[in-house]
């Protein structure tokens, strides 16, 4: 089985969460190739409040100057990868800092000019990812791509999460995250839910900022191949064996046809 773990940086930025869920990783790598893809914007945030630098958003996306790309680089590929991979080896897993730039895995473009270096991802290629992940390895993705031309970019880590798990032929995209799954009209968690129901949910205006984004991603990777995305509260211990055991936990987005059977 072909696994793609999306870790929020929420979830990653106390000790404690992050070496349980390495624990979990490392665990769910013995019996699948595994690919991590992570973030870090509580991070980011402290980094350049630190600095005197303010954080800009628009439309939930960070306004990316050049002194924000290089507390991206600093920080999302940085300090928040390598604790990560270090957090992931001390479990026993094999893991491998990497960002979106390395060897072409997710090339972007610009997404709109007010918004700077945030980009948009076009492509990706997971032949670095196969390559690692078939010799047992654990490859870990920052959430920067590149183009090109050698510019960098900062991108959404759920999109980055998407585009790797489409270009992996993952079997499963779950999405860790720091809410219990997607909420419905009156705040009820679904436990079950389809791409047209996930677009019912953005477009009425129940679904917004993260959990949006997090929705457009799931819905683009399933159609475009990925069987069974799962958007989970990986503050929760055991979540990922739960989620791979079969249990009912968080949301989970399937196919049109699959939700019929």
């Amino acid at each position: 089985m072909r696994l793609l773990v999306k870790i929020g940086g929420t979830l990653l930025d106390a000790e404690a969460s992050r070496r349980r869920l390495a624990a979990e990783l490392a665990a769910a790598s013995s019996g699948a190739e595994l690919v991590v893809v992570h973030g870090g914007g509580k991070q980011m945030t402290r980094f350049l409040a630190e600095r005197g630098i303010e954080s800009r958003f628009v439309n939930g996306l960070r306004v990316t100057t050049p002194e924000t790309l290089d507390a991206v680089l600093k920080v999302l590929a940085g300090s928040v990868n390598q604790e990560l991979v270090a957090a992931l080896i001390a479990a026993g897993a094999r893991a491998v800092g990497l960002s979106g730039v390395d060897a072409s895995i997710t090339e972007a473009e610009t997404m709109a000019p007010e918004l700077g270096a945030v980009g948009r991802v076009v492509r990706s290629n997971a032949g670095l990812l196969t390559l690692l992940t078939s010799n047992g390895y654990v490859p870990v993705v920052a959430c920067v791509a590149g183009d090109r031309e050698g510019r960098i970019f900062n991108v959404n880590a759920d999109q980055m999460a998407s585009a790797c798990a489409v270009a992996f032929q993952a079997d499963r995209l779950i999405f860790l995250t720091d809410v219990n799954g997607v909420l419905g009209t009156n705040g009820e968690l679904l436990p079950v839910l389809t791409a047209s129901g996930g677009e019912q949910l953005i477009r009425t205006g129940v679904a917004t900022g993260g959990m949006q984004a997090k929705l457009n991603a799931a819905i683009e990777a399933l159609r475009k191949g990925v069987r069974e995305i799962v958007i989970a509260p990986g503050g929760e211990s055991g979540i990922i064996s739960r989620i791979l055991s079969g249990e009912a936990v968080g949301s989970r987005l399937i196919e049109e046809d699959l939700a019929l059977a």
